[in-house]
């Protein structure tokens, strides 16, 4: 094997001694995008009750329990009952259903998509930087036919759901991702 045969089989190996200590030398950054400090070890998530007018039974405890899944899917952080060092709670402040484009059928104005709107109001406390901690209300919405009856989208957690999964990836970018 000639000289420049070795060199290129072993560029791969070099390539990955560089990058490395790079990477791992600052300590905080993994490949999920998250920049969280290497003191911060846990998280805890309050339930969220749910203040607005309206909405179906299951939204604080299904919110609740899916922004707990996703950062324990998405950080190494250990999930604790209370005091961890970063810190959520908050409250769904707004579910609201109305109509988002309006169509003219025979002379009548009427819906033709309805529109669900969610708001939750979320504290974040991190107890290792508190220079990070930040309280706001992030929203996110989902379009349905008008023929769809708003009890059978309160009904079906899954649609709810998909509203929900963005604001928990909004709060998870905002706290622990700094986008």
């Amino acid at each position: 094997m000639t000289w420049n045969n070795r060199l290129a089989a072993l560029r791969p190996l070099l390539l990955v001694l560089v990058v490395w200590p790079l990477l791992a030398g600052c300590g905080i950054y993994s490949f999920t995008g998250t920049n969280i400090d290497p003191a911060v070890k846990t998280f805890s998530v309050a339930t969220f009750p749910n203040n607005a007018t309206n909405g179906p039974s299951f939204l604080a405890q299904r919110f609740s329990e899916d922004l707990r899944d996703y950062f324990q899917r998405n950080t190494t952080l250990k999930l604790v009952p209370r005091d961890g060092d970063l810190q959520f709670e908050g409250q769904i402040v707004a579910f609201d259903y109305a109509p988002a484009a309006i169509q003219r059928q025979d002379g009548q104005d009427q819906a033709g998509i309805n529109r669900l709107t969610i708001q939750v109001r979320v504290k974040f406390t991190n107890t290792k930087d508190p220079k990070q901690d930040f309280e706001q209300t992030f929203q996110s919405n989902g379009d349905f036919a008008a023929t769809q009856d708003i009890t059978a989208i309160n009904n079906d957690p899954a649609a709810v759901g998909r509203i929900t999964a963005r604001i928990i990836t909004d709060v998870f970018n905002k706290s622990v991702a700094n986008w």
